[in-house]
């Protein structure tokens, strides 16, 4: 699609309402503007977080843990890495 787009008074610009429609962006959405040698490059930033945690569930899941399990793993495996790390174990 081409599109003509106009930079307003203080730097802003508004993205045509079929693509915001069309990428699902809302008001507060992050991007990365890159410049490859004056081509602009816009990309919408995704957070990780919510990202991770679906993949960590999955991985639970997967591995048939209670989340009581997992975090009782994660407990014992942050002892042992302060006993290697530190020489000491946690309290």
């Amino acid at each position: 699609m081409d599109t003509t787009i106009q930079v307003r008074q203080r730097g802003t610009i508004t993205l045509p309402a079929e693509f915001r429609e069309r990428y699902k962006i809302k008001s507060g959405d992050s991007f990365r503007l890159i410049d490859l040698n004056g081509i602009f490059v816009l990309t919408q930033m995704v957070p990780l977080v919510p990202e991770l945690a679906r993949e960590i569930e999955r991985a639970r899941l997967e591995a048939g843990l209670s989340t009581k399990d997992m975090l009782n793993a994660l407990r014992e495996q942050r002892k042992r890495y302060s006993a290697e790390k530190y020489g000491q174990s946690e309290k």
